[in-house]
């Protein structure tokens, strides 16, 4: 009968299977288990060799290149991506954002420790409820962004779900544009020692993004402007 170290030992190398020995061993200890260290890698050895030492991996479907259109009106398509970067103690968060490729407009920056599929159609049907939902979603290749759950709410809302291709930003131009403002302006200007400091300035920076920043490709109007002026 498997034992309960074995049991957590086995889901750990499932679920991170690229993390090595000690990070197993330091993060069972981190969950409050006590094993000798030379007992952990009897039975890691053992379990390595029952689950295969490397993990096979998942071949991408094939993505059609297509050309960035130049939306004539809105929700025709939205971008979305992830961006990262860390507090000042060191921790890591991740903003989800999304962006109105007509008009340029944020609709929405989401932030967090962690951002997986779930939150992601959370914040979708948010947007969705206020926005409308567009015809489609562009989207690179990450894990949250090829996941059943995504694609399921996508299906459901009658919403295509378009990747560009594996190593290919240019295809998502309208956010990587996006990206490098936020970047410059946000994320590079300020130190944050909390969550909550960053979704306050990210809250502010998408208002003055959205009413007050002149777009050059919107003849410098900002996009609220642009969308009421249409």
């Amino acid at each position: 009968m498997e034992t309960a170290l074995v049991t957590r030992l086995r889901a750990l190398v499932k679920r991170h299977g690229g993390w090595g020995f000690w990070k197993y061993y330091y993060r069972l200890r981190k969950l409050g288990v006590v094993v000798n260290h030379k007992r952990l890698w009897r039975i890691y050895q053992a379990l390595s060799f029952q689950l295969g030492k490397r993990r096979k991996k998942k071949r991408l479907p094939e993505r059609v290149k297509r050309p960035l259109e130049v939306p004539t009106h809105p929700n025709v398509c939205w971008s979305l991506d992830f961006m990262s970067d860390a507090l000042t103690d060191g921790r890591r968060f991740r903003t989800l954002n999304v962006v109105e490729d007509w008009n340029r407009e944020v609709l929405g920056i989401e932030v967090d420790f962690s951002l997986p599929a779930p939150r992601v159609v959370a914040l979708l049907t948010t947007l969705v409820s206020r926005y409308g939902a567009p015809a489609r979603i562009r989207v690179d290749n990450g894990p949250e962004l090829i996941s059943q759950v995504l694609q399921t709410w996508c299906q459901s809302q009658h919403i295509e779900l378009h990747w560009i291709q594996p190593a290919s930003p240019t295809q998502n131009a309208y956010i990587e544009r996006f990206n490098g403002s936020f970047r410059r302006e946000l994320l590079n200007a300020y130190l944050f020692t909390s969550l909550r400091q960053v979704r306050e300035q990210c809250q502010s920076w998408q208002h003055d993004y959205n009413h007050l920043r002149p777009h050059e490709a919107l003849n410098f109007l900002p996009p609220i402007e642009f969308r009421q002026a249409a």
